[in-house]
């Protein structure tokens, strides 16, 4: 079972439906047992940094999903989600992120020409 984790960011239905349709048993949890019991963890994530990492650790998620990738559990991050798994972000302010991916998450907009 792929676990989706619900931390209140993020389009889940569609992600969901997303590995419905290719015919993957999915479910969308913030549910700690439920995570370390899937087979695989998608994070997913729309929205700013350090509010994104402010839910997963109100709900306790950040260490879940820490110890099951360290464990050699399957793990994708979507957008937001795969910056989160960085170890810091530069998006408003210098946040902390999960650390399972060793590099910084920096705004590139001022390198695009106009």
């Amino acid at each position: 079972m792929i676990a989706i984790v619900d931390y209140k960011c993020g389009n889940l239905f569609s992600l969901s439906r997303s590995f419905s349709y290719i015919g993957a048993e999915v479910k969308v949890t913030g549910s700690e047992e439920e995570l370390r019991k899937s087979d695989k963890i998608v994070l997913p994530g729309v929205g700013a940094f350090g509010s994104a990492m402010d839910k997963l650790r109100e709900r306790g998620l950040d260490r879940v999903v820490i110890d099951e990738a360290k464990k050699g559990k399957p793990l994708l991050g979507i957008c937001l989600g795969m910056q989160l798994l960085c170890d810091l972000s530069y998006e408003f302010g210098v946040h902390q992120g999960l650390g399972l991916i060793h590099g910084e998450v920096a705004d590139i907009s001022g390198l695009i020409p106009t």
